[in-house]
């Protein structure tokens, strides 16, 4: 969907355009280069430097007789060299050294005119370079130091030519955003569902992007930002792509981490060169995915010191947003799920001054997400989608998107020509809570435990008016749990009562009760009903004032609060309140929740029996259950009976054909039969 290329407006070059010059070496490169060249000049200088003769007679002997090349006896600033004839005598007493080494004696503690003299006294022919051998040492110290110069130099004049954005850092400053073009974008409304509100709110981002004059008729202001807000999965980005293809127009889309960089300044050039790349593009749209990354409040936390990139980035945001004129038709769209951490001079009118809340969407959301996925997919006529709708409150678009997508496998592999009922709820249990671990080896002692777990929750969850309908139970491990009950909500709760929440408490208590009841003991499997309800107790009363002691007051610290250390607003007397307030509330539900345990002991047991003979019921088998009536289906033990009794059978007639007499053997005299060898 993307151009590759992600700053031009088409796919297509001018061909009178001269193409530009890539730099195909990065900076590292050329400081291996020069490295490579210092190893190799300090080897050439450590090759040429020669034999040391460890005596100064021995040199004198070999020059005497002729062994070095004429005019080669040189002296130095430290040493006296000469190199080695082809072809001459080595002196009596010394070692034979090849012809063309290069031969030096170090000075000792004469100076250098003393040996000038030994040699003149001798009449050996000899030079003078007293200068060779500092300028010698002069280049290699310098050397390093000249070739990093000479590469900054090198490197500043090539920027200074190239220009652009990024200045001497080559391409760390351009822009890495990818861009959707007229032709590419062809996402529409018709592919955002569920969220109808939101729609209809950005609707006049589109008329105005198609038609400019019809708002400065009147002189009205379209808003230049806006800024999505909602949960991760609910559409934001399909939103943003849906206004692009519905306009028609040029789609720039960046992340806010993609600004970020090691370098300090290079996410403000970014900036920059987006937001030139728009407005040379214009009508467009900017889509900043995950603006948090880069728009966090200033000023918070922890500080390094020295100037924080992030903050340098957060600015050009800032200016450029303001730098935009009336008629350039740039629109900036951002996607967070934080806006309560962004900075407020980014949300302030004239920038982002617009919010759409992206929710999660009902249960008529929901459906009409499902129906636009399940174009993909073949489902089978008698799916009912309502129920689908109905079973996944809270699910995101993303997750329903999942949902399809696992039925249709689910499908697949089980070699079905449709994607039925069973296999959507199959996908809904597996993308909420798992997958079903059916292959688990489950001790029996466990097995009961969890049949009597599951039904303590069914049976207080069907006794209680205002808890959730229960959907189904089953034992089989599904994710981190050993068994399960599904509810199935009757509607979207946007707010909880509080009967709703005492008999969720109840229901949640259930389950520890039922199992202790059985075994005389406990486990650890009941730990997440013990976080849940100890999670809604201390919301009733740090935050929804249903703690009569405390009263309609609000404890729970202020989750925009920014602060390096938990802080709280309440005395030490008030803390002692609220740990009393929310074990109260724990105490009153599992003494109530026992108190209908035992009053429904018998349902209990007949739905545990029922667990461990069918491993998982269904709502309409629970109720027949709750009435005292029987389930009339084939359970588990007797399909795992049916399979063993089969197999049997196969092996007692296989056998059977194998010990079968043959017709043309003789019999003998005793009339028995004569086995065959096999």
């Amino acid at each position: 969907m993307a151009n590759p290329t992600g700053n031009q407006n088409n796919n297509q070059q001018d061909p009178n355009t001269p193409p530009k010059q890539k730099f195909s070496r990065g900076l590292l490169s050329w400081m291996l280069i020069c490295f490579a060249l210092i190893m190799m000049w300090g080897m050439i200088n450590g090759s040429g430097s020669g034999q040391e003769i460890t005596s100064w007679n021995d040199f004198l002997n070999r020059a005497e007789a002729g062994q070095f090349e004429k005019n080669t006896v040189t002296l130095e600033e430290s040493r006296v060299t000469a190199v080695i004839e082809d072809g001459s005598n080595t002196p009596a007493g010394s070692i034979d050294i090849p012809a063309g080494t290069i031969v030096y004696f170090p000075y000792g503690g004469q100076s250098q005119e003393w040996y000038l003299a030994q040699l003149n006294e001798k009449g050996i022919d000899h030079n003078t370079d007293i200068d060779s051998g500092t300028l010698m040492m002069l280049l290699v110290s310098w050397a390093p130091m000249l070739f990093i110069l000479l590469l900054i130099f090198f490197l500043i004049s090539r920027s200074a030519r190239a220009g652009g954005a990024g200045g001497m850092l080559g391409n760390f400053g351009k822009s890495k955003h990818k861009l959707a073009n007229k032709d590419t974008m062809k996402v529409t409304f018709d592919d955002v569902a569920g969220v109808e509100e939101a729609k209809a709110e950005v609707h006049e981002i589109i008329e105005f992007l198609k038609n400019p004059k019809k708002f400065a008729r009147l002189g009205g202001r379209i808003p230049r930002g806006i800024l999505l807000v909602g949960s991760p999965g609910c559409g934001k980005t399909l939103l943003a792509k849906a206004i692009a293809g519905e306009a028609n127009v040029p789609f720039f889309t960046i992340s806010g981490s993609d600004f970020v960089e090691m370098f300090v300044g290079v996410g403000a050039s970014r900036v920059r060169d987006l937001f030139k790349q728009a407005k040379d593009a214009s009508p467009c749209i900017i889509f900043l995915d995950e603006i948090d990354a880069v728009g966090r409040k200033r000023g918070s936390g922890f500080s390094s010191g020295g100037h924080d990139e992030r903050e340098q980035t957060l600015n050009a945001i800032l200016v450029e947003m303001d730098g935009f004129e009336l008629s350039d038709q740039v629109i900036v769209m951002a996607a967070t799920n934080r806006a309560d951490v962004l900075d407020p001079a980014l949300t302030r009118p004239g920038r982002f001054d617009r919010q759409v809340h992206v929710p999660l969407p009902d249960v008529e959301g929901r459906k009409a997400i499902l129906e636009v996925h399940a174009k993909k997919v073949r489902l089978s006529p008698t799916v009912d989608l309502d129920r689908v709708a109905r079973g996944t409150p809270m699910f995101s678009g993303a997750d329903l998107e999942a949902l399809i997508n696992e039925a249709a496998i689910i499908a697949t592999l089980a070699d079905k020509e449709y994607v039925d009922q069973l296999d959507l709820e199959e996908a809904r249990d597996k993308v909420r809570w798992g997958r079903a671990n059916k292959s688990r080896k489950v001790q029996e002692l466990e097995r009961v435990a969890t049949a009597y777990h599951e039904a303590g929750h069914a049976v207080v969850q069907l006794v209680l008016p205002d808890a959730d309908p229960v959907h189904k139970v089953t034992i089989i491990p599904r994710g981190q749990s050993g068994g399960a009950t599904f509810s199935l909500p009757e509607k979207d709760r946007y707010f909880y009562n509080r009967k709703f929440l005492e008999a969720s408490m109840r229901v949640l208590c259930g389950g520890r009760i039922a199992e202790r009841r059985k075994t005389h003991d406990i486990s650890s499997g009941a730990s997440m009903d013990i976080q849940m309800a100890t999670s809604y107790a201390r919301h009733m009363v740090l935050d929804w004032g249903m703690s009569d002691r405390l009263g309609f007051v609000q404890y729970s610290p202020d989750p925009n609060r920014e602060a390096i250390f938990a802080d709280r607003d309440y005395s030490q007397d008030t803390a002692r309140i609220i740990d009393e307030e929310i074990k109260r509330l724990i105490d009153a539900a599992y003494a109530e929740t026992e108190r209908l345990i035992d009053e429904h002991w018998d349902k209990v047991e007949a739905i545990a029996n029922a667990l461990l003979d069918y491993e998982t019921l269904q709502a309409d088998e629970l109720e027949a259950i709750m009435r005292g009536e029987s389930i009339a289906r084939t359970s588990v033990n007797d399909l795992l009976q049916e399979e063993a009794d089969k197999s049997s059978s196969s092996e007692q007639q296989d056998a059977s054909e194998q010990d079968a007499p043959e017709d043309d053997g003789p019999d003998t005299a005793s009339g028995d039969v004569v086995p065959t060898p096999a």
